[in-house]
């Protein structure tokens, strides 16, 4: 059963930084999309990204673009185009990727420039969309539910563009939504990483949870939001999210903005800290155990971040290469007290250079999780007694057994890391890992709900 008992996560510092994704592996992602697109019987992709939604491009082509919005017109036969704005022109992909990049000032920010790129329909006409071609948009949402008409039809891309694509291709339902082919959860491109992304993954999640750590060490009444902000360091790693700090009423909403609040004891609170490949988040009180709590909290709050612990640990569990996702979902929804506490979302997704790629795990999913998969607890209590909070979000990648060895071999340090954290979390915490289950940050199962007393963490 859950008790407070000493338990100091492990403390691997940040690891040097790791190579960038080399050529090979790109060219590798552009054979496996060529694949998918004589699959699904596409002639071109048309795949948008925007500063905050660019994890797709940058899956191809390590480019994010910076200011503006970018297109890659990606051809079956492989041949790429890359369109870009005024300020990106200075800002691009590897030339030893062998993508073809053209100015569309239409892409830069309002007021600059628009006179020396060509018309889109020209541009698209050049480039060889031609009359009776299917095109595949890709932005950022696929839209399988009711509530958009057009089912597979439907995009979030700028009106202009799909209004050219299908007056070029002449057909309305020649261009269509193809985001999935990337980030469906059952076989999307990006949940299969390599040994070199997870390398990098495992780099980023050293950054995020020794940042979140450093605040929750530094926690203390009188501590001021913005000033705890300062320790999120993101030694200039891209950020997936806004850092987010928050204590006192503030940590109702829970995704705001670090401001001048100052804690005072029995305050809850609530931090999260994201970067490309990684996300870490920590929530809980301002005390040093149950003696400190608020009076409407003392009968509740024990009793709530317990079973919060239950519930993450069999998450925990339940992960396995071949294990199937709705399993996981009701491992953990097994375990939940519905007198205490409801899922705010999905309890865990998939993880990649954005925070949320997609989720398989609901009730009644039918995906099987894979090799590969790299994926983020995120079970979010919404009590249902007296406000409060608690969270402890970190990342997990499912590797087999060539996976593991690959790893192992690619990258010795990072795989020995790998095995510690497993280690230290059956021993310490009582948490038991599937063999092919490795976390990614030193934090990843450690839930201490009393900040003042951070080396008293939930062990089972």
């Amino acid at each position: 059963m859950p008790q407070l008992a000493s338990a100091s996560p492990l403390d691997h510092g940040i690891a040097e930084p790791p190579p960038e994704i080399s050529p090979a592996c790109y060219r590798a992602r552009h054979a496996a999309v060529q694949q998918r697109m004589h699959a699904a019987g596409l002639d071109w992709l048309v795949i948008y990204g925007d500063r905050e939604h660019s994890a797709n491009l940058a899956y191809l082509t390590g480019f994010d673009p910076r200011f503006e919005e970018a297109l890659l017109l990606v051809a079956a036969d492989g041949r790429m185009r890359l369109l870009v704005g005024n300020e990106c022109l200075g800002y691009l992909p590897d030339a030893a990727l062998g993508i073809e990049i053209e100015l569309f000032q239409e892409l830069s920010l309002p007021g600059q420039a628009r006179d020396a790129s060509r018309p889109l329909d020209r541009l698209l006409a050049d480039v060889g969309v031609a009359p009776g071609q299917r095109v595949g948009c890709v932005g950022w949402k696929v839209f399988d539910g009711t509530l958009i008409a057009g089912g597979a039809l439907a995009s979030e891309l700028p009106a202009y563009l799909i209004d050219a694509l299908r007056a070029r291709c002449g057909a309305a339902d020649a261009v269509r939504n193809a985001t999935g082919l990337f980030i469906d959860p059952a076989d999307g491109l990006r949940l299969r990483c390599e040994p070199e992304q997870i390398v990098r993954f495992e780099y980023a999640a050293g950054i995020t949870s020794a940042g979140v750590r450093a605040v929750v060490a530094a926690l203390r009444p009188g501590a001021r939001e913005d000033m705890l902000e300062r320790m999120l360091d993101a030694r200039g790693l891209p950020l997936s999210c806004h850092r987010m700090l928050s204590v006192g009423a503030k940590a109702r909403r829970g995704l705001a903005s670090p401001g001048a609040g100052r804690a005072q004891l029995g305050d809850s609170f609530t931090c999260a800290f994201g970067v490309s490949g990684a996300l870490t988040c920590r929530a809980g009180v301002i005390a040093a155990g149950p003696a400190d709590l608020p009076a409407d909290l003392a009968g509740f709050y024990p009793r709530f971040v317990a079973n919060y612990f239950a519930v993450t640990r069999a998450w925990y569990q339940a992960l396995a290469v071949g294990a199937p996702a709705r399993g996981v979902f009701h491992a953990a929804d097994g375990l939940r007290d519905p007198a205490l506490f409801d899922f705010a979302v999905n309890p865990g997704h998939a993880l990649h250079l954005d925070e949320w790629v997609h989720s398989a795990f609901t009730a009644t999913s039918d995906v099987t999780l894979a090799s590969g998969m790299v994926l983020q607890m995120d079970i979010i209590p919404v009590s249902r007694g007296p406000f409060c909070t608690a969270n402890a979000e970190d990342g997990v990648v499912l590797a087999d057994a060539p996976l593991r060895a690959a790893l192992a071999a690619a990258a010795p340090a990072c795989w020995e890391r790998m095995l510690a954290r497993r280690a230290w979390m059956q021993q310490a915490l009582g948490i038991t890992l599937h063999e092919s289950v490795l976390p990614l940050a030193d934090t990843t199962g450690w839930f201490a709900p009393y900040a003042l007393a951070p080396d008293q963490a939930l062990v089972w």
